[in-house]
């Protein structure tokens, strides 16, 4: 049975997720904290398997050097966002008003994801899906009974899109036509805020009423 754990992380509140069964552990977006990061992967007592980004702002990758060295794991992220992992100018880190931070530089993700792919990782099965819109390379991860949306769709709420490369029609339109589509009973743990459900944010969301 796969199972989910949300890690709050960082002044704004990301999400980093740990996705496992009684084997193995997928972690997603390892965005701060990298010590609690690693404490809650203990007390799960499985093995982690890879690193899934569904998109390389800072606030999503701030640990994500010292989680891979930890465990030695592969790092998967869109081909569209690979350069950013090492460019502290597109993965914002290295704005003026970021100033009290560190520039965030990582090595490059081992792997590329490929759009409308299945993948099996740690004996668990997912499909890929393109979200663009808050970020072009934005991705979401789609398991049988939930779906890691990155900043594509919160509870309540859409990705911000007033961020270089960011496009509202484009967010929206990946809503609708990637995420809406799933079944209603599907939970959607986003990179910000509490989960939430498809057929919920297709009801009530602001942004598509």
């Amino acid at each position: 049975m796969i199972q989910v754990k949300q890690i709050i992380t960082g002044t704004i509140e990301e999400n980093c997720y740990l996705v496992y069964n009684e084997n193995n552990i997928l972690i997603v977006d390892p965005g701060n904290d990298a010590l609690n990061i690693k404490k809650e992967i203990a007390s799960l007592e499985a093995t982690p398997t890879a690193i899934l980004i569904t998109h390389a702002h800072y606030d999503h990758i701030g640990a994500l050097e010292e989680i891979r060295q930890t465990y030695h794991i592969p790092v998967y992220i869109s081909p569209i966002e690979q350069s950013w992992l090492s460019d502290p100018t597109l993965n914002f880190s290295g704005l003026m008003h970021h100033s009290d931070m560190s520039d965030i530089v990582c090595q490059p993700a081992e792997f590329e994801f490929e759009n409308y792919h299945d993948y099996t990782l740690g004996d668990m099965t997912f499909k890929v899906v393109p979200t663009p819109g808050h970020s072009p390379g934005s991705l979401s991860f789609i398991f049988d009974t939930f779906v890691i949306t990155g900043d594509a769709l919160f509870s309540g709420s859409i990705g911000r899109t007033d961020l270089p490369f960011g496009d509202s029609q484009t967010l929206l339109h990946s809503i609708q036509t990637e995420l809406f589509t799933l079944n209603d009973e599907m939970v959607a743990y986003p990179g910000h805020r509490e989960p939430t459900t498809i057929g919920k944010e297709k009801l009530t969301n602001p942004f598509f009423q």
